[in-house]
């Protein structure tokens, strides 16, 4: 599941339908060439051995900063985009694709690398470090970000989490005589027709985890989630379309499992139907997104600086403001209210949440998928 579709915003459909694998920013031949030598070479340099006016300087000169998974309408990435373009005249282009894209685009690409920063979710991070994917940045915020939220060297680093979220469409509910669902008992025990999204996307394993801690399981025993969600199948009740705002808008989704990220502002963005977004009372994790710098970025300090301004006071906000909890401990942000998640289950181990996430892919396709297309 692509994250654009995941967060609404009516001004970025147009990016989304001409995204493209944006390569170095140039057309020519020599532009070309010039870049796959940076992305090359760019492996070999230490951006933590650098000063924070040498990473300003050298992302000045760099002038371009490619991602991928970094669309402006999820987690409003568009306000750092902007930061960067009217502090430091850079600019920047994202290609949306979900983490295990972003992270095969990284693998495919190797010194050839085209792209510079991605956002993929906590259970891709183990993928990060054992394929030595990325080149380590630690910012100037490190000490203020938990252990949890940063792999060593800051290989990763995670900005923000979310909350399991339920994004409710009340005007469908309402015509089927259906309340908004706020508990996972509510699902099981309802007709409600559930969207989660591609199984390879970490919105999607977030949810089933969701669902398990909410039915008695833990990282450990993902039987209860399974036992659930084969029996929505079964029922015909697993809506297979991808969590998209065209999706939403169309009517085509009742009931959506999203991140806070998404559907806060889904709820606000989309006018054609009244939409609650809840987080549910009986099983809701909490769980981020890790910004990713390429080993082979061909623009490494704007990267970085990408990075350093996400965990700024100002990045920190920014997320704040489109659903995201920030990570930094140490930040305040007028009128944020922290109160909503004090009930959300923390994956601050990110070893076993890989390990059940890949356990989640593994099994749905195993037990689900089939009830799915028969």
């Amino acid at each position: 599941m692509k994250k654009s579709g995941r967060i609404a915003a009516v001004t970025a459909s147009a990016l989304i339908v001409a995204m493209v694998a944006a390569g170095c920013g140039g057309s020519s031949s020599t532009a070309s060439t010039a870049e796959t030598k940076a992305a090359a070479e760019s492996s070999g340099e230490d951006l933590n051995s650098k000063s924070l006016d040498d990473i300003i300087e050298d992302a000045k000169a760099e002038g371009d900063v490619q991602s991928v998974g970094m669309p402006d309408n999820w987690a409003d990435w568009a306000s750092l985009w902007k930061n960067l373009k009217d502090n430091y005249g850079i600019t920047h282009t994202d290609a949306d694709m979900s983490s295990a894209e972003e992270l095969q685009m990284f693998t495919t690409e190797g010194e050839n690398g085209t792209k510079d920063i991605g956002d993929v979710g906590m259970g891709f991070t183990q993928q990060v470090i054992d394929e030595d994917l990325t080149q380590g940045y630690k910012t100037s915020y490190w000490d203020s970000v938990p252990d949890w939220a940063k792999g060593e060297d800051g290989k990763w680093m995670i900005a923000y989490t979310g909350a399991t979220t339920f994004l409710s469409n009340k005007t469908l509910l309402d015509q089927d005589g259906e309340s908004v669902p706020t508990s996972w008992d509510d699902i099981k025990n309802g007709s409600y027709k559930v969207a989660i999204g591609d199984i390879n996307g970490g919105n999607a394993q977030a949810a089933i985890i969701a669902s398990n801690f909410a039915l008695g399981g833990d990282l450990d025993n993902l039987d209860p989630a399974f036992e659930f969600w084969t029996q929505m199948a079964e029922d015909g009740r697993i809506n297979t379309l991808d969590i998209t705002q065209q999706n939403f808008e169309t009517g085509e989704v009742q009931v959506g499992v999203v991140w806070s990220f998404t559907g806060v502002p889904y709820s606000k963005n989309i006018t054609d139907y009244d939409m609650e977004a809840t987080v549910p009372t009986d099983g809701s994790i909490q769980s981020g997104y890790a910004s990713v710098i390429n080993k082979y970025a061909p623009h490494p300090n704007a990267a970085a600086l990408a990075r350093e301004v996400m965990f700024s006071d100002e990045g920190q906000g920014y997320l704040a403001g489109a659903g995201g909890i920030p990570t930094r401990t140490d930040v305040e942000i007028e009128g944020y209210d922290a109160s909503q998640y004090e009930n959300c289950i923390l994956m601050d181990d990110t070893d076993a949440y890989s390990k059940a996430c890949e356990e989640v892919v593994s099994r749905w396709e195993e037990e689900i998928t089939p009830l799915l297309v028969q």
